[in-house]
């Protein structure tokens, strides 16, 4: 999507959830602007996140359009129970599982090398790469629905209604799938550091 440069009215006062609600309320009135400042908003944390739980690049694009085409089309149907933010997620959630349904297997997620605050020397580097990558690993094993819930939590940084919200269950299942995926990854690692 081809977006322009940002509208003044675009940038509003007040908290980041007041100001995807009304952005939200003026797509729902068929504002296009107001739909390419969301998009803007959500471009990079909705392509994290898809990537994380698909790792399928080639899907990544048409889950997030076929997500925002489901924010344009019902943005009058959002309600308030949830900030925006959750809203959005739920949606790219179930179109990513059903993307992944249609492919017939189950993705995996991988943790970004993100940049670091500083700059360590060659021997922390390659620790952090090698601890890193065990993590990825590890957390590739775990299924699908777990790992969606270690990213909304750890990279997101959703509570776990936040969580229920998203993944459409309750939210004692985001804390079993929690507690589950925070098992075996304990485990594993256990068993990587006794070899």
């Amino acid at each position: 999507m081809q977006t322009t440069n940002p509208d003044p009215r675009d940038t509003l006062p007040g908290s980041s959830g007041e100001a995807e609600a009304h952005l939200l309320r003026r797509i729902a009135l068929q504002d296009r602007r107001a739909f390419e400042a969301l998009y803007r908003v959500y471009y990079r944390r909705l392509t994290r996140f898809l990537d994380r739980l698909t790792r399928k690049p080639q899907m990544i694009d048409e889950i997030l359009d076929d997500t925002m085409l489901v924010v344009w089309r019902k943005a009058a149907t959002f309600n308030g129970d949830s900030q925006v933010s959750t809203w959005i997620f739920a949606i790219a959630y179930r179109k990513a599982m059903k993307a992944l349904k249609r492919e017939g297997n189950r993705a995996q997620i991988l943790f970004d090398h993100d940049e670091p605050l500083y700059a360590p020397s060659p021997e922390t580097a390659f620790i952090d790469g090698e601890s890193r990558s065990a993590i990825r690993r590890l957390v590739a094993g775990l299924s699908v629905e777990q790992r969606a819930v270690v990213e909304l939590t750890y990279y997101h940084g959703c509570a776990n209604k936040e969580n229920a919200d998203i993944v459409g269950c309750p939210v004692d299942t985001v804390k079993t799938r929690m507690f589950h995926a925070r098992r075996k990854l304990r485990s594993a690692l256990r068993g990587e550091e006794q070899e």
